[in-house]
């Protein structure tokens, strides 16, 4: 059986920033929740376990390395660790609802290995555009069929 997140949510987003996760994965989340800036202008939400598999090879990178120093800099500078709370709550800090473009209408979607915390009207975009790819994919999008 799959043990990821799946599924669309809608939750609002309170004046303070708080959101409710979803009711099912609150068990999942109970340990903390992992907030990091994602690509595409969205939050990536990840239980610590997950986080720390995500996040295992720009942590380990070489220092030496510029490139990866850059990114090891940008992605853990701009994460943040929380608990929910008894009502399965987190606070957005409002440095990412800026970067994220958040407004009180918002999306959660479940992506496998963790959630992606979008803008209501901005992922109503994103999943537009990407209805013709995902309605004919490249062969070799996700390996031999």
């Amino acid at each position: 059986m799959f043990k990821g997140f799946l599924g669309t949510f809608t939750p609002r987003m309170d004046d303070k920033g708080r959101v409710t996760l979803p009711a099912r994965y609150k068990e999942t989340f109970k340990p903390g929740i992992m907030i990091v800036r994602g690509q595409d202008h969205c939050l990536y939400l990840f239980t610590p376990e997950g986080f720390d598999d995500f996040a295992e090879e720009a942590i380990n990178a070489p220092i030496t390395d510029e490139r990866a120093r850059g990114y090891q800099r940008y992605m853990l500078s701009n994460t943040d660790d929380q608990q929910p709370d008894a009502q399965g709550r987190i606070s957005i800090p409002a440095r990412m609802r800026e970067y994220a473009g958040l407004s009180k209408d918002i999306v959660i979607a479940g992506v496998g290995k963790r959630m992606e915390v979008w803008d209501a009207a901005e992922w109503a975009r994103y999943e537009a555009a990407q209805e013709a790819g995902y309605s004919s994919p490249a062969r070799d999008l996700l390996g031999p069929a």
